[in-house]
């Protein structure tokens, strides 16, 4: 096989491939029954869009709180890291978040996700001093 014929074999395996992994994402799937969650705990791929519409993505991490439904939540995304606190209740995660101590800028606000049939959480985030919200789609890893 020619070398112009063999890079374009793998430039096309490798489009293919990207074009596969990215599927479905910013697609979620239909809410849960608030009767029948999926496990949130895991990892998470984010992407959003502020209240001021920069659009922005990065990591979501999320573990057990200290009580039934209750999560810890850290953001690693453009710009900052973010920790917060969140609970359960049917399929809505409600959460309050800010920047952590270190970050050149703090910012706290809320967020409320809806969880879906897949475990992919969507919903709003607020940011403190901002009118509006912003949105955010989390998919697990």
């Amino acid at each position: 096989m020619k070398r112009s014929a063999i890079t374009l074999l793998t430039i096309t395996i490798f489009l293919a491939l990207g074009l596969a992994a990215c599927r479905g994402k910013g697609e979620v799937g239909p809410d849960a029954p608030p009767d029948d969650v999926p496990d949130i705990i895991g990892s998470y791929s984010v992407n959003g869009f502020d209240p001021l519409g920069t659009e922005y993505g990065g990591n979501l991490t999320i573990t057990a709180g200290d009580s039934a439904d209750t999560y810890n939540l850290q953001w690693i995304v453009t710009g900052s890291v973010q920790e917060g606190n969140g609970r359960l209740e049917g399929n809505t995660l409600t959460v309050e978040w800010e920047t952590v101590p270190s970050a050149a800028r703090q910012s706290h606000g809320t967020a409320t996700y809806t969880v879906t049939v897949n475990g992919e959480l969507y919903g709003t985030r607020s940011v403190e001093g901002y009118d509006g919200d912003g949105t955010e789609t989390a998919f697990p890893n």
